[in-house]
């Protein structure tokens, strides 16, 4: 029986996988992926079918786990946003030589514009490269519907697949038609040993299988009923995923529209397309990717357009306006943003011991006229904004302790880090180990709000473990230092942080004071209760 709800592109994703028979989800929190995991955590059948759906350290241990089902014969499910993707890369990539047993889908949430992100990638690359089959959903229901073909498509072709998702889609929400869920796979672990064994003789021809594979994978994408061409008019026109919905809406007159949502890309398509067509348009959200393989396709003297031309914007995500405006038309209900509205950056929230910490670090930074601050990827990152400025660089996640080491290693003094606990957790243990093993003079100040605050309160792996942790990387038990981020502790804090500054290596200092948000939060769930 079909139900229609409502439901946002990551939770349309999420049911679907749950249908098709999901045994585990397996990701490290990140817009704009996180609801696709926090759905599934939160759903009755999969804490019925006992889902496995608790968070994982980072995005390559979440890729591995997911492997390691897939192995066992059972359906699992990986989440991300794209900067995770460099993440987990060596694990999707020889994922791909390896192959899988149970159904492997990894889920790649792209941010054009970078709403939450700092930079502006493209996940489709990636399954290129890795020459995995992609998905690439244009609305909510395709959402839901390509999951069941997505762990269908994995387990016959016995690859992982890759299904890319933008902001726009993930966040917004739309009716969607659902059905019955499917059963689990059951436990069945791969006895075929040299598959899985990637020493250079059995990758060597694994490798050579995965390639020999690729025109099965263009064939199934050329037949896909994803993937269809409508002939209108002498106007070529491809839209990939999201951006379809965009040229249907701007409703441009005299166009042939070849919608594509699978890859590798249906190369017969493209050249009908061209065959009846005096030029094609590529409208993607993104970076070039299909507009780049069509010019390589139809050759130099057939007429392509889109982002390398600058029909349409080369940075930024598409929308209704910029694609009508790219086929010379207007979108009389418009959606740009308001013009008159004040700019209102973000901040650190009230009462946040983020605050006391950054209060305490520009009290002594203020001291030493040549002091550099590495900050990293959280919450903690508005430090670099008014009226703390505390920060002078965020580069990745981890980058704080190895920059700042590298700094130290040039002759910074002092060079401190400022990184949060899911992110030190992440990957900054590696980097704290590599400056321990060096003795570099930095400060590392690990600041501990017990929870990952920038995606909304997930679990930490680390929380309560951090003094552990670094007494086992080699941090000296002496220049550890936990501390509670609070005004009338500020004498205390700021006495150490001035000593540990000037120790020749390594000290860690750990503010430790729950995120307001996530202790409001338990207090409304323990008053509901009583």
């Amino acid at each position: 029986m079909r139900v229609k709800r409502l439901l946002l592109g990551d939770e349309a994703l999420a049911l679907g996988a749950l249908h098709a028979g999901l045994s585990g989800v397996y990701a490290y929190p990140g817009t704009p992926s996180t609801e696709i995991t926090e759905f599934i955590q939160g759903a009755p059948l999969a804490r019925e079918r006992g889902v496995r759906s608790r968070w994982c350290t980072n995005e390559k241990t979440a890729m591995e786990a997911a492997l390691g089902m897939s192995y066992a014969g059972k359906r699992a499910l990986v989440c991300m946003k794209h900067v995770g993707m460099n993440v987990c890369a060596d694990a999707f990539v020889n994922a791909g030589i390896t192959g899988v047993k149970g159904g492997l889908v990894v889920v790649a949430a792209d941010d054009p514009s970078m709403h939450s992100s700092q930079n502006e990638q493209d996940s489709r690359f990636y399954g290129k490269f890795a020459m995995v089959p992609i998905l690439e959903p244009s609305d909510q229901q395709e959402c839901y519907d390509l999951m069941a073909e997505a762990f269908r498509l994995s387990e016959e072709v016995r690859l992982p697949v890759l299904v890319r998702m933008v902001t726009r889609l993930a966040h917004s929400r739309a009716a969607v038609q659902t059905g019955e869920p499917g059963p689990q796979n059951a436990l069945d672990p791969d006895s075929e040993r040299t598959r899985w064994v990637l020493l250079p003789g059995n990758a060597r021809r694994q490798y050579a299988a995965l390639v020999a594979r690729q025109p099965e994978l263009l064939r199934r994408s050329e037949e896909s009923r994803y993937n269809s061409l409508v002939k209108g008019g002498p106007l070529g026109v491809i839209a990939c995923g999201i951006a379809s919905n965009y040229v249907c809406e701007a409703h441009p007159e005299g166009i042939s529209l070849l919608k594509v949502s699978q890859y590798p890309l249906p190369e017969s398509l493209v050249r009908d397309l061209a065959a009846t067509s005096a030029e094609i348009v590529v409208v993607e959200d993104g970076q070039p990717f299909v507009e780049e393989q069509v010019k390589a396709l139809l050759g130099a003297g057939y007429p392509v357009s889109g982002r390398l031309t600058g029909r349409l914007p080369r940075t930024g995500e598409l929308n209704p306006d910029n694609v009508a405006a790219a086929f010379g038309l207007s979108n009389e209900d418009g959606h740009a943003p308001a013009h008159n509205l004040a700019a209102r950056p973000p901040q650190l929230c009230q009462g946040c011991g983020h605050r006391d910490v950054y209060a305490a670090l520009n009290q002594v930074i203020a001291e030493y006229p040549n002091a550099r601050v590495f900050g990293d990827i959280g919450c903690y990152t508005l430090g670099a904004l008014p009226p703390y400025r505390a920060i002078d660089s965020c580069v990745d996640m981890g980058a704080s302790i190895t920059m700042a080491k590298g700094a130290a290693d040039a002759g910074v003094h002092p060079a401190v880090a400022v990184i949060g606990d899911s992110t030190f957790t992440h990957s900054g243990m590696t980097s704290l180990l590599d400056a321990v093993n060096d003795n570099a003079a930095i400060t590392v100040i690990l600041s501990d709000n017990l929870t990952t605050a920038m995606t909304g309160g997930q679990d930490s792996a680390g929380t309560h473990k951090f003094e552990a942790i670094c007494l086992a990387l080699g941090v000296e038990r002496e220049h550890l230092h936990v501390v509670v981020p609070l005004p009338k502790n500020m004498e205390e804090i700021t006495r150490i942080i001035r000593e540990e500054m000037e120790y020749k290596g390594v000290s860690v200092i750990i503010p430790q004071r729950e995120c307001m948000q996530t202790l409001a939060r338990k207090n409304r769930q323990k008053k509901a209760a009583q």
